[in-house]
């Protein structure tokens, strides 16, 4: 055994050494990763740039009003347009591509008309007919009867759509009024139609173009019920997040002073909750045995848009069931097999309220921190919106192969007085695509890219400026050898301002190591998207075993960085070497490491998971109307899941930002904890930094204590 001590720690670096001027963290210290730190604020000056741009050339009107193919708005007032609201597209067919989510428009020609087509015309049957005055409507407004010209001449020349089919309006657009009788898909009356170049084709070919518009449609109609429970519920939507910040906070003081009971009171608490969970589900399940349609299975059911019809399959309340007792059975078995392990947590968590206690202005860093993250989403929505509304319409020369401008772009109002006109008379001046022809235009997807690399970045970077601030305060509280008397008088300012006066670059470079598996991840997922058409099962393997990697590899640099910015809060060394320590540090008390720190999260997963049930149970209950002392109170609601899921996950966020700031303490400590039995062993020259519980339940001691 004592042979193997000098390999395994050369194999994981040398214990750190006993230093007498060690007194927590160092506050004579340098600037780190200088050139991370230049390359940082180049990049932020850089995504400054495209937003300015974007916002240049962007509008967000187009995501909300449709636009014709000439960028002007369809019922705006003061326009030509100002009495046509609705927007009409050549060939819907076209709708159908991905490009549409990305830009927002569909490649084919659109022009803004008065009314929806309500009848089947084609322009081949139209033409020379009392109709023709019906259809001209829907052609380009400054569109030319004229009797000499052909069919094929107009349709070339992109004036006129080659068929109306009847649509009805959403959401100011015209689409299809595809609907199924006796399970044949039909437009009006028909199951073809004719695509106004005489032949006839199935109506399913229109489905894929319009399948979008029935989509959103009932998300539309989802979205309008939604939003009307939100403005009869907000009013106790918001009492509830304040119950839940009130329990939390609450949790957080008792914690403070009873730190053991209320862990095993927290741990009863979650198994009587998941126990009561349970039963209640089983007494749903039981009531509606022998209940006219309750029997129907949830794949037969499918999708519905009002989701209060699942409550009343006992299939659904049985799937609840079964989740519910096998969340139960683990947490039972986790506490059986790790009870040894949980009174040292314990004692991890004592230690932590201390720190708390003294520290507690860190309580309310997570508003810093929230609000921070709030300006970065709100920067990265506002440009990736103006960015996806800067495309134009693109209109080329066509239809003349023998003409030198083929090709070229053209304006579609000044081209029939053009040199080009003149000198290709066959030639016409035609939708192409939408985008542009500037270099901006072609940069657009990059563009993109770009704008969510840096949220990434950034997000990042504000998560990680917090956990340094709050491992430079904690760390102050542990290697303060008479507490709190050594420690500094505003630890989380002291450490807010170390953060970022000396290691911007060390905290730029952690999250842009982050940063880049984050955006090759969200990179596979779109690949992945693409290739679900695809039968290849090789590379939809491939792409799962990379998925899969990536999101290891993303777990355990967000681990890695995690300790890695508490070396630097505490020691103030560059990124890599503080990775390296930490790493190492943790490698060599892998078994502490692996099952006390996780413990400790675990009890905190069941902190969380406490307050979130109890305040769900609640809002459950109260959105229900069965309690009886505020059945009156309770709005009525579309969908009383609306409030409830909202009460729940904004319960878990306000919980999760008060546990954060413990988890961190935990963590801080925790590696403290092992640096200080490396460091020291207890002798009159090298003491124990750590709390006497801590010391009792490891069977350490300092001999000065001892004679005295």
């Amino acid at each position: 055994m004592g042979g193997d001590r000098p390999h395994y720690y050369g194999k994981h670096g040398t214990p750190q050494k006993y230093d007498p001027t060690f007194k927590g963290p160092i506050y004579n210290r340098g600037c780190t990763d200088v050139i991370c730190c230049v390359l940082f604020f180049l990049a932020i000056v850089g995504y400054v740039a495209v937003g300015l741009i974007a916002w240049t050339h962007g509008d967000p009107r187009k995501v909300i009003y449709p636009t014709d193919s000439r960028g002007e708005f369809c019922g705006q007032k003061g326009t030509k347009n100002a009495n046509k609201p609705f927007l009409f597209y050549f060939n819907i067919v076209k709708c159908a591509s991905p490009l549409v989510l990305l830009e927002f428009q569909c490649p084919t020609p659109q022009i803004c008309v008065e009314k929806c087509p309500d009848r089947y015309l084609t322009l081949l049957n139209a033409r020379n007919t009392p109709e023709f005055a019906y259809y001209k409507q829907f052609c380009v407004p400054d569109f030319q009867s004229d009797k000499k010209q052909s069919v094929a001449e107009v349709l070339r020349d992109g004036q006129c759509p080659a068929v109306l089919i009847p649509s009805k309006p959403l959401a100011q657009r015209c689409f299809p009024a595809i609907h199924a009788h006796k399970g044949v898909i039909m437009v009006g009356n028909a199951t073809t139609y004719e695509d106004g170049h005489g032949s006839r084709k199935n109506i399913t070919e229109l489905v894929e173009g319009a399948k979008q518009a029935n989509g959103i449609l009932e998300a539309r109609q989802l979205a309008m019920r939604i939003f009307e429970d939100y403005t009869v519920s907000w009013y106790w939507i918001v009492i509830g997040l304040v119950i839940a910040m009130a329990l939390s906070l609450l949790f957080i003081i008792l914690l403070r002073f009873l730190a053991g009971i209320m862990v095993w009171v927290m741990i009863v608490m979650v198994i009587l909750v998941l126990g009561y969970g349970i039963f209640h589900c089983y007494m749903e399940y039981a009531r509606l045995r022998g209940e006219a349609g309750s029997d129907i299975s949830l794949v037969d059911l499918g999708f519905q848009t009002d989701f209060r019809v699942y409550l009343h399959l006992r299939q659904t309340w049985m799937a609840f069931m079964i989740i519910l007792s096998i969340l139960e059975v683990i947490i039972i078995l986790l506490l059986i097999f790790l009870r040894k392990r949980i009174l040292i947590a314990i004692a991890l968590i004592k230690e932590a309220s201390r720190a708390v206690g003294y520290v507690m202005c860190s309580m309310l860093y997570p508003l810093v921190t929230f609000f921070l993250l709030c300006l970065c989403i709100a920067y990265w929505a506002s440009t990736a919106v103006f960015l996806s509304t800067s495309n134009e319409a693109v209109y080329k020369i066509l239809d003349d192969p023998s003409c030198s401008f083929t090709g070229k772009t053209c304006n579609p109002e000044t081209f029939f007085n053009s040199t080009e006109s003149r000198s290709c008379p066959k030639a016409s001046c035609q939708f192409a695509f939408y985008g542009g022809e500037s270099g901006y235009h072609r940069a657009l997807l990059g563009l993109q890219i770009f704008n969510v690399f840096m949220f990434f970045w950034l997000a990042n970077f504000v998560l990680a400026l917090g956990q340094v601030t709050l491992a430079g305060a904690f760390a102050s509280y542990y290697w303060a050898l008479r507490k709190p008397d050594d420690m500094p008088a505003f630890p989380l300012f002291s450490a807010f301002g170390r953060a970022l006066r000396y290691h911007t670059g060390s905290l730029a470079f952690g999250s842009l190591i982050l940063a880049i598996v984050q955006i090759i991840r969200v990179i596979l997922e779109y690949l992945d998207q693409r290739l679900k058409a695809a039968e290849n099962k090789f590379a939809k393997f491939l792409m799962t075993c990379l998925k899969c990697c990536f999101w290891c590899l993303e777990k355990f640099i967000k681990f890695l960085n995690r300790n890695a910015y508490i070396m630097i809060a505490i020691y103030g060394t560059n990124f890599c070497t503080s990775a390296r320590n930490a790493f190492f540090l943790l490698m060599r008390n892998i078994i502490r490491v692996a099952v006390l720190d996780k413990v400790t999260d675990f009890l905190f997963l069941l902190g969380k998971l406490l307050i979130v049930g109890s305040v769900g149970i609640l809002a459950f209950f109260f959105f229900t109307h069965r309690i009886r002392i505020v059945q009156d109170t309770a709005p009525p609601l579309n969908y009383y899941w609306v409030p409830i899921l909202t009460v729940i996950v904004g319960s878990y966020l306000i919980a999760h930002g008060f546990f954060s700031v413990y988890g961190m303490c935990v963590d801080t400590l925790f590696l403290c904890f092992l640096e200080d039995l490396e460091r020291n062993d207890g002798s009159v020259e090298r003491p124990y930094f750590m709390s006497s519980t801590l010391k009792k339940l490891l069977n350490k001691t300092n001999k000065k204590q001892v004679e005295s």
